[in-house]
């Protein structure tokens, strides 16, 4: 029988004592386990009007109120009014300078409602009249993609036809990806070449390592623009290129040498940076709320005249921002 929801429920006293997490399971037949916990982790289950933990021990009488569901939302591309800077635009393709923080398409989220809306999917839809379908009802229009918390280029395809050609391009290393990166520390060369597979963390599922075994292969190119010493400690200014484009790949691969992306938490670059220093006077401690990379520039062959095509577009302002405050210090 279906449920309308929120719904509450009264502990009885023959419950007393079980875990929240086993007593929802206990009272909604079709509830995972797993969902439970993550409808804790975003507070869409209550004990008495408060947030606990799944392990919770229920005492009778506590009021369960459960907000959400057995069953997330499913994932679906949502026609929205989001404003888009387009640095180009045809009848075939489009190129988006994303901002960090919007994801490219419906996924994980803090919430059910996080995970479908604020896309860059989802501005497509509402600002173009027609895009690509080989990626999918969920992808339309996606040749590539970008992290949430990466801004910068991404071209999109607004027929079959130029989608399959700009994919190929990818596939076959035709297309040229540049981006800007500011990493912790110095690295010990000038130019390197990072050669690691990239796997899924079998434990983190969220992230990705160079240590599984089944990994695929992975090919990053760095190069020192600048090397940064301030109060805040070293940091090194890179230009990166990407022969392949593996999730977090970048990420990976420069935290592998151990200099993560500065703002980078889940690959071990510090939340916050205390300076290391005196200045003369005192120096805040400094923070980026998301990561220091930037696809600064990407090289393509249009997909219908074959013409050469190159789109740059510079640091966002958070970013020129962050680095002049680093400098100064």
């Amino acid at each position: 029988m279906s449920q309308n929801f929120p719904i509450t429920i009264a502990v009885p006293a023959d419950d007393a004592g079980k875990r929240l997490d086993q007593f929802v399971v206990s009272q909604l037949s079709e509830i995972s386990r797993a969902r439970v916990q993550q409808l804790v982790d975003q507070q869409q289950i209550l004990v008495n009007g408060k947030s606990e933990k799944a392990s919770f021990k229920l005492r009778d009488g506590d009021s369960v109120e459960i907000l959400a569901p057995p069953h997330p939302e499913p994932l679906r591309a949502i026609p929205e009014d989001i404003p888009l800077d387009i640095v180009y635009e045809d009848d075939d393709l489009a190129v988006i300078n994303k901002p960090a923080g919007m994801m490219v398409h419906a996924g994980a989220g803090a919430t059910d409602d996080a995970r479908n809306r604020g896309t860059l999917v989802n501005a497509l839809l509402h600002r173009f009249a027609n895009l690509s379908n080989v990626g999918g009802e969920l992808r339309p229009g996606i040749v590539h993609r970008l992290d949430r918390e990466t801004s910068g280029l991404i071209v999109v395809a607004k027929n079959d036809a130029s989608h399959r050609k700009l994919a190929r391009q990818f596939a076959e290393r035709k297309a040229r990806k540049t981006y800007i990166a500011l990493v912790h520390g110095w690295l010990k060369q000038d130019s390197g070449t990072v050669r690691s597979p990239i796997s899924r963390d079998p434990v983190r599922r969220t992230r990705m390592t160079i240590h599984g075994h089944s990994g695929r292969e992975a090919i990053t190119h760095y190069r020192v623009k600048r090397r940064i010493e301030s109060v805040y400690g070293k940091f090194s200014l890179l230009e990166v290129k990407i022969d392949t484009g593996r999730t977090h790949q970048i990420r990976v691969h420069l935290a592998s040498l151990r200099h993560p992306v500065v703002g980078d938490a889940s690959y071990g670059a510090p939340r916050e940076i205390v300076p290391q220093r005196s200045s003369g006077q005192r120096a805040k401690t400094a923070s980026l709320p998301r990561n220091f990379l930037h696809s600064t520039a990407l090289e393509i062959a249009h997909p219908a005249s074959g013409e050469a095509l190159s789109f740059t577009a510079p640091l966002p302002p958070e970013l020129t921002r962050f680095l002049e405050m680093i400098e100064a210090a």
